[in-house]
């Protein structure tokens, strides 16, 4: 039995696969202010060309540069697990596996993206990156990469996890990130949210804003704006993790999983793992994909499909995605990566085509999960991976009741050791069960009344 599965370096993926070549229906594309499709020279003030050229590609392969890999050659290929030990735990048929995206310099699969999306804007003649951050894994994954490559990084991190995860902030200062608690009053987006809300624990929708602000504010045009989550070519970026996974099935005779789980916020692990997969489920392979989001925010599984903004204070485009508000502030729960108040377009239009099924489960369940997975497996997860965790317990054992051997793999998103306060209000029984109040999705239905209402498209195939 292989416990760990490794490629060789030679191995790595040399190329991205961009899902929007294969979907039957792809997503609807951004709307401007006048309610028409935004032309890409529109996200110039924000991105680089040579990045919003992959954002609205629809070719399927695109060549990773010799730069970028030489970088990623730092960690990846990272290794497939199987999580033997968990599987005698739960006595179950099922086999276990999952990537372990943990071992990056930043601990979590961020830098799969930060480091491309650093370089290009290297490249474009850009000297300085602005960006928000949730739990503060994408904020110092792009510090890090940014310090590689000799960029300035300014993140703004959500007051919440800002006082909950100070290690978060000091790694983010080692690699030369400047991190500041958002909302602040650096920006008008910031202030604006202080006079009407002094106390909120803050979201990333305002913190998108105020990382916006300052780069399309900088009047020497030398900053633009970083996303870790949400748009195409940060979907596209992770698809590595994957297209490795699948290399590595193979290497052992193992064949298509049964399931593929993944946690959900903005979308970006959950899509690096199940894009190449949701391909062969297109071409007629028998796989479940399983997105997990927190009961506290979930915008798979309550929210509508909406155009909204990506952000709080409207600067992005009109997203056609399943939405909980702009303007919704999340509770202060400990999986911070999770409280993004929208999902990636192309996520959202695998659900509405059917060929993910999501599920939200409570932080309790989770914790629990992440606690069983520490007695078993030994490691310390991150609490937004055990939602995935979670759901692969809740499948382990249906498995079981069921007499079926299945093959499962997730997506080990990240390692728990800068959220260890978390587990402390966990086993200290200073966290309860939490869904979110219907009344709190009626103010969802008032915040996007005005805007288009996006077509559902769907073949009906799955």
């Amino acid at each position: 039995m292989n416990r760990k599965i490794l490629l060789d370096e030679k191995d790595i993926p040399r190329q991205w696969y961009n899902l929007n070549a294969d979907l039957p229906n792809p997503p609807l594309p951004p709307l401007g202010p006048d309610g028409n499709p935004i032309r890409p020279e529109m996200l110039a003030p924000v991105f680089p060309m040579n990045l919003i050229e992959q954002e609205v590609s629809t070719q399927r392969w695109i060549d990773i540069p010799e730069e970028i890999l030489d970088i990623l050659y730092r960690w990846r290929p990272a290794p497939l697990r199987r999580a033997v030990y968990l599987e005698r735990f739960l006595d179950t048929p099922a086999k276990i596996y999952y990537k372990d995206e943990s071992i990056s310099p930043a601990g979590s699969h961020k830098p799969n993206t930060a480091v491309p999306q650093a370089w290009y804007n290297k490249q474009f003649g850009i000297e300085r990156l602005t960006t928000e951050t949730g739990a503060g894994q994408w904020g110092s994954a792009l510090a890090f990469a940014c310090r590689l490559i000799g960029l300035e990084c300014k993140v703004f991190m959500v007051r919440i996890s800002f006082d909950q995860k100070p290690f978060r902030k000091l790694m983010m200062q080692v690699w030369g990130g400047n991190c500041v608690a958002s909302p602040s009053t650096e920006t008008k987006a910031g202030r604006d949210i202080l006079e009407k809300y002094p106390d909120t624990a803050g979201s990333l929708g305002v913190a998108i804003s105020e990382a916006i602000e300052q780069a399309v504010t900088d009047p020497t045009g030398k900053t633009r704006y970083s996303l870790g989550s949400v748009l195409n070519h940060v979907m596209l970026h992770q698809t590595i993790i994957g297209l490795e996974a699948k290399a590595q099935l193979k290497s052992i005779g193992e064949g298509l999983p049964d399931i593929i789980i993944g946690c959900a916020g903005g979308g970006s692990n959950f899509a690096g793992l199940s894009f190449p997969f949701t391909a062969d489920k297109i071409n007629g392979a028998n796989i479940e994909i399983i997105p997990v989001e927190p009961t506290a925010c979930p915008t798979l599984t309550r929210a509508p499909y909406a155009y909204d903004h990506g952000d709080t204070a409207c600067m992005t485009p009109l997203l056609a995605m399943y939405s909980l508000g702009h303007d919704f502030m999340p509770p202060p729960i400990h999986a911070g990566g999770l409280r993004y108040h929208g999902i990636a377009p192309m996520v959202s239009q695998c659900v509405v085509e059917g060929l993910h099924t999501p599920r939200a489960i409570d932080q309790i369940e989770c914790y629990e999960a992440a606690l069983t997975w520490a007695k078993t497996e030994g490691f310390i997860c991150a609490p937004e991976t055990s939602h995935a965790i979670a759901a692969t317990i809740q499948e382990a054992k249906k498995a079981k009741e069921e007499g079926k051997e299945k093959t499962i793999l997730f997506n080990y998103s990240g390692h728990g050791l800068m959220d260890l306060s978390g587990y402390d209000a966990f086993m200290s029984g200073k966290l309860t069960p939490y869904s979110l109040p219907d009344e709190m999705l009626e103010k969802t239905e008032a915040c996007l009344k005005a805007y288009p209402q996006p077509q559902v498209r769907k073949t009906g195939k799955w």
